[in-house]
């Protein structure tokens, strides 16, 4: 076993000193590049992630007006700021919005029905916001 299996900590420091050194026969490149697009796959999840956040707080906002709170608009306000700041920090996932918004959608709709109790069959089947919609700070459904 390499030290990328058993201490993956200490594997990262050695990675850095062979970089910082320029030793690049120190370099564990397979899982050095596994990791280095790993950290672009996490950069994706995170919005997603977000994103279905934000959409499932807008779904329960459209279709359960009456429950209308501080810790919603909260929510929505909070999620919509990440959101726009992991975009302006990572400009090369805008144009991966429109489909992290439709994954994320699923995402939203579990949201949405675990917390209002409503069917499934209530809510829109596909997302009912545009991503611009979505991370609108003056755009509330309804």
């Amino acid at each position: 076993m390499n030290l990328y299996e058993t201490d993956f900590y200490a594997w990262t420091q050695h990675q850095v000193e062979a970089l910082k050194q320029r030793n690049w026969e120190r370099l564990d490149l397979p899982n050095l590049l596994e990791e280095v697009a790993a950290l672009g796959r996490r950069e994706q999840q995170e919005l997603k992630n977000r994103l279905g956040i934000l959409l499932g707080h807008l779904l329960k906002w459209q279709y359960q007006s009456e429950l209308r709170g501080n810790s919603w608009l909260a929510t929505i306000r909070e999620q919509r700021r990440e959101i726009l700041t992991l975009l302006q920090e990572n400009p090369s996932l805008k144009p991966y919005l429109q489909e992290a918004l439709a994954l994320a959608y699923q995402n939203a709709l579990d949201i949405a029905v675990r917390e209002t109790g409503f069917p499934y069959a209530q809510f829109p089947e596909s997302c009912p916001y545009t991503w611009e919609q979505s991370l609108d700070a003056e755009f509330f459904p309804n």
